[in-house]
């Protein structure tokens, strides 16, 4: 398939990301912008431009129709999702694909099969890879919960079947508490998702988060190693380091094992992310579900093993084989990124969008920053608050910690509050240095007693 312009449906630094290499393998790039990003970056790096909607997502960049009249107008033969937005909605896929555009990412039944946790967790069981302890399906029933919550042992984890980022997901801590939990948790799903289905799962208090890259060319499927991203807050993350520093390396193989076979069960195309939860005492990993777009943090990937992930799911697209051999790829020292958003960590992570007066980046060895922002823009209050990530790559973990540090000392934001200095702290912690952390480890340590503690 021929591929010479590519539409990006997406904004912010992964635009920008997604137009850079498109300018490396000689292909146009249209920027797709509502009328709050028309001074953005990716407009300004873009071949063209053109205008989907007004600020609403759900008008712009949420907008199937605005979307392909907008590919058709500007004649691009290609699609791109970039990632949020419609990036994992199968309809969307599919209309691209009718609309006769190359969609870059997976095939559409595969974006539905995966994007359904509930069905991804079967298909998972049937290809052998650890889940947790729960139902095997969606579950609307009390009674049937009440059993399935007693079998796999309080605390459960109620979670919607669709979607993603801590949406309707509630802890249950006792069954008094069940029933109430299944209502919140599908009506905020339902809301959010448009799917009211839930499920129940055994809660893991003290986890770390663990996801497996992964690309298939609808024949083979390889592996580029792992990332840490246990550091969050709300289930949305904010470091990640690869390669993990807790996994021994013969259950690192295992890991590597599992998600190369749940991919191949479905014969999967593009970009993928399996993740994982993962016991330190036990060593033992449970799937919890697919990413079936590139991820924020694919830039982690990058730079430990020196291959373009964004450049590899455009050749996938247009028709190409992998050409590389699981041996080919290689793991190098240690990679960890911060991510700069724009919020006031001190008041509960609360965004502070606004005009940036001075955005000066780090520079130096083993340093990367992806970012959107300049000295002027108007960071818009409508989207998600990430700046720019900031990566630091060193030959060993305490040497990549060691330039991070270095590397936000020169990071220079004015106009705007970030988590910055949050980064800096975090870096700090005795915890963190000896990687002896969980997912709660930014409420439960670092805010303990902190005023704004219940808002994380």
């Amino acid at each position: 398939m021929t591929v010479k312009k590519v539409l990006v449906a997406n904004r912010g630094e992964i635009a920008v990301r997604i137009i850079r290499a498109c300018k490396e393998l000689g292909i146009a790039s249209v920027q797709a912008y509502s009328t709050a990003d028309k001074d953005s970056l990716a407009v300004r790096l873009a071949d063209e431009a053109v205008c989907i909607g007004s600020p609403s997502a759900q008008e712009s960049y949420l907008n199937t129709a605005a979307i392909l009249n907008a590919a058709e107008m500007k004649g691009v033969d290609a699609l791109h999702p970039g990632y949020g937005f419609l990036s994992e909605d199968p309809d969307f896929a599919q209309a691209c694909l009718d609309s006769g555009l190359v969609y870059i990412g997976p095939q559409p039944e595969v974006i539905r099969l995966m994007g359904n946790k509930a069905a991804a967790r079967a298909l998972a069981e049937k290809a052998g890879v650890p889940v947790i302890p729960g139902s095997n399906g969606p579950v609307s029933d009390l009674k049937r919960a009440a059993e399935i919550a007693e079998q796999a042992g309080y605390p459960v984890l109620v979670k919607a079947a669709a979607g993603g980022g801590g949406r309707g997901m509630r802890i249950v801590e006792e069954p008094g508490q069940l029933e109430t939990a299944l209502q919140r948790a599908s009506a905020e799903a339902q809301a959010a998702f448009g799917s009211g289905d839930v499920y129940i799962e055994k809660y893991l208090p003290s986890i770390r988060h663990i996801e497996v890259q992964v690309f298939g060319d609808g024949q083979r499927v390889l592996h580029f190693g792992e990332r840490d991203c246990t550091i969050q807050r709300r289930h949305q993350k904010l470091l990640e380091e690869a390669p993990s520093p807790v996994i021994k390396p013969n259950v690192r193989k295992d890991l590597y094992d599992a998600a190369l076979s749940l991919c191949q069960a479905v014969n999967y195309r593009s970009a993928g992310t399996i993740e994982f939860v993962f016991d330190v005492e036990t060593q033992k990993f449970y799937f919890i579900e697919m990413n079936t777009r590139i991820q924020v943090e694919h830039t982690v990937t990058e730079m430990l093993t020196g291959h373009d992930l964004v450049k590899m799911q455009i050749r996938l697209a247009r028709g190409e084989a992998l050409t590389l051999q699981q041996e080919d790829v290689s793991f190098v020292g240690h990679v960890i990124q911060c991510r700069i958003n724009a919020e006031n960590p001190e008041k509960g992570f609360f965004p502070s969008p606004g005009t940036i007066e001075d955005f000066a980046p780090p520079l130096g060895p083993g340093v990367r920053v992806d970012t959107h922002a300049y000295p002027g823009y108007k960071l818009p209050p409508f989207y998600d608050s990430l700046v720019a990530k900031v990566l630091a790559h060193g030959m060993t973990r305490d040497e990549a910690i060691s330039r991070m540090q270095r590397a936000l000392e020169e990071l220079s934001v004015t106009g705007i509050t970030t988590t910055a200095q949050f980064h800096q702290r975090l870096l700090a912690e005795p915890a963190f240095l000896k990687s002896q952390f969980n997912t709660q480890f930014v409420k439960a340590t670092m805010w303990a007693g902190h005023p704004a503690q219940h808002l994380l």
